[in-house]
């Protein structure tokens, strides 16, 4: 256990940060903190396919010096995969930050349970 945890500590540093923004998202009733452990999340996905997508010895996958043998180079697909990630969690981030802020000036508390309250008060 001891030596295949120490070889894969990148995978399990990702499992923690996971369990940390996982939470983050079920505990803190404030907004902003909601954010945060959600982009935690998406950052410990995001090293979890970079641990997988990296294979030791090889480099990026960029034919130089006629190397075209595919035991040379790493595997290109999951760092796709990141950085279509990246760019998805920015423009979510991006949403729920705007939608927080109209939140905010509606209610003038980012408290969820706050939030909930004054809506059964209004009846919606």
């Amino acid at each position: 256990m001891g030596a295949n945890l120490l070889t894969n500590y990148g995978e399990a540093v990702a499992m923690i940060l996971f369990g940390i923004g996982f939470g983050n998202l079920l505990l803190q009733s404030n907004l902003i903190k909601k954010i945060i452990g959600l982009n935690i999340m998406d950052t410990a996905i995001y090293l979890f396919l970079a641990e997988k997508g990296y294979i030791e010895g090889r480099v990026a996958p960029i034919v130089t010096d006629g190397v075209t043998s595919v035991e040379a180079y790493i595997n290109p697909v999951p760092s796709g995969l990141v950085l279509t990630g990246i760019v998805v969690s920015v423009s979510v981030s991006a949403l729920m930050l705007a939608l927080t802020i109209r939140l905010y000036r509606r209610y003038h508390t980012l408290d969820l349970d706050e939030i909930s309250t004054s809506l059964k008060r209004e009846g919606l």
